[in-house]
Parts: C-alpha cells; sequence; structure tokens
C-alpha cells in the first residue's frame, strides 16, 4: 500500500524541477489501466475522475470513487486520488469526506467574491481533514478562465491564493480542455511569472492539446501538476475501433476493453517518462 497525498506528490515534483502526470478516470477500466501504467514506471501517479465523469455515473460519486480509492490502496506505485474541475462545494466535501486526497474546486464561471468565498470554504474544510485543494481564479479580463486566448495575471494570481489558502494553483498559460491535435504554444515567460508570484505549484490543464517538447519547456519554466484526459481517452477508442474492425463478429465486451485498456495504458506509461524525464 503506497497511498500518498496528491500535493506531496506535487510538492516533491516542483523540488525535483519535473512534472506530476495526472490523468482523468472516466469509468473503472482507466483506472486499472492508469494504475498498471503507474506501476510499470515506478513513478506516482494522480488519479483523478471530474464532475462530468461524476455526473455520467449518474450523479453518484461512490462506486467509482470507491474503485479508485482501492486501486490506489492495493498499487505497488505512490498513487494519489483527486476529484478534479468540482462545480459544486458540497460534492467536494463529499469527495473529502469519502477519501480522497484532494479536489479541484472550479468556480471559473462564478464572480470573482463567489469564487474565493467558495474555494476558501472548501480549503477549511479539507485542511481540516488533512486533504488538499486546487483551484483557479474566475473572471479574467471579463472572461472565464476556460475561454480561449486567455491568460492568468500574476499579480492576480497572487491575490487569490492569499485569499484563499489553495494548495495549487490551475492557470491560464494557452493551452485549451478538450483539443485534439497537440497543437498548443504555452506562455513560457508568463509560466515562470505566475511561479513566482503565486507561491504554490502550478496546474496545467489542457494538456491534451500540448505536444511532449512543449510540456517539457513548461515543465522547466515552473508548470508541475499536468492534467491529460482526452488525448488518453483518444488511444483508448482508437484501440477500441480498430479491435472491432479487425473481429467483427466478436460481442464479449471484455475483449474490446481490454484492447483500449491495454493502449491507454501503454500511452500513460510513456507520458510519465515525458513529464519526469525533463
Amino acid at each position: 500500500m503506497t497511498r500518498i497525498n496528491t500535493f506531496d506528490i506535487v510538492k516533491d515534483a516542483a523540488g525535483k524541477k519535473i512534472g506530476a502526470p495526472a490523468f482523468n478516470v472516466i469509468h473503472l477500466e482507466t483506472a486499472e489501466a492508469l494504475v498498471s501504467a503507474a506501476e510499470r514506471a515506478g513513478k506516482p501517479v494522480i488519479l483523478q475522475m471530474s464532475h462530468n465523469c461524476v455526473r455520467y455515473h449518474g450523479d453518484n460519486l461512490e462506486p467509482i470513487g470507491r474503485a479508485m480509492i482501492a486501486l490506489a490502496e492495493a498499487s505497488s506505485a505512490p498513487i494519489a486520488v483527486h476529484l478534479d474541475h468540482c462545480e459544486s462545494v458540497e460534492l467536494a466535501k463529499q469527495a473529502i469526506d469519502l477519501g480522497f486526497d484532494s479536489v479541484m474546486y472550479d468556480g471559473s464561471t462564478l464572480s470573482v467574491d463567489e469564487n474565493i468565498a467558495n474555494t476558501a470554504e472548501v480549503v477549511r474544510y479539507a485542511h481540516e481533514r488533512g486533504a488538499t485543494v486546487e483551484a483557479e481564479l474566475g473572471e479574467i479580463g471579463g472572461k472565464t478562465a476556460h475561454t480561449p486566448g486567455v491568460r492568468t495575471s500574476p499579480d492576480e494570481a497572487k491575490q487569490f491564493v492569499a485569499d484563499t489558502g489553495v494548495d495549487g494553483l490551475a492557470v491560464a498559460v494557452g493551452s485549451e480542455h478538450a483539443m485534439q491535435e497537440r497543437t498548443a504554444s504555452l506562455d513560457i515567460d508568463l509560466i515562470g511569472e505566475l511561479k513566482d508570484a503565486a507561491g504554490v505549484p502550478l496546474v496545467l490543464h489542457g494538456s491534451s492539446g500540448v505536444p511532449d517538447e512543449e510540456i517539457q519547456r513548461g515543465i522547466r519554466a515552473g508548470m508541475t501538476k499536468i492534467n491529460v484526459s482526452t488525448h488518453l481517452n483518444g488511444h483508448f477508442t482508437r484501440a477500441v475501433r480498430a479491435f472491432l474492425d479487425d473481429n467483427p463478429s466478436v460481442t464479449d465486451s471484455r475483449k474490446y476493453i481490454k484492447a483500449g485498456r491495454e493502449a491507454l495504458s501503454a500511452e500513460a506509461e510513456r507520458l510519465i517518462g515525458v513529464f519526469t524525464e525533463v
């Protein structure tokens, strides 16, 4: 059993100036694939599920959440369990009570004051129970943090961390969510400024759209927690599609799901190397 807190992984990575892999779970097979990748690589991994994933599972956090925790506790690799892009204070508290190591509270669609108040509430609740919190600024120049082209202000980042007490900060530096082509460029100079201003580890969302070499440049500049979802899902889906094309008579879902699981796991292992061998 090598269960570890998310920000123990992240702070250790920041000290070594490497990346901390944070991969999204969609279902049990994803979680199994990611844990296997961590074990083969012999490196820590953060398993994370999003609020959207909770909705997919019938707005019920517990079944897949407990499965992630069980896999983490049984693994020979250091594994943390994290709730990503949580838009509900109550769901964040539920995850902490269930045993999640950390949560990312996403108040990016709220007013600045509401985001700060809600984030600070989640931070207090988490810290009292030994958990940690990631968050992000809301409106930036009249736009939400997820709007393409938006950039996080170092001064606003510094103030947000001071007002909320978060353990890590997701910043807008050139990546976008759900990109299917790896063509994004990161604002390397801004990353350095944000690292100095925020005083906590920085988190890169939307990493699926960022090429390997660009992610490594971002890590060297000061990014630490590197989130990936869409890119890995693509490997899973393409492997399932190829298996079914080659085996049209197969009806046992375990056979084609296994192909997807293995493909996702192999790519996750490769990315662990990209992020940790900078």
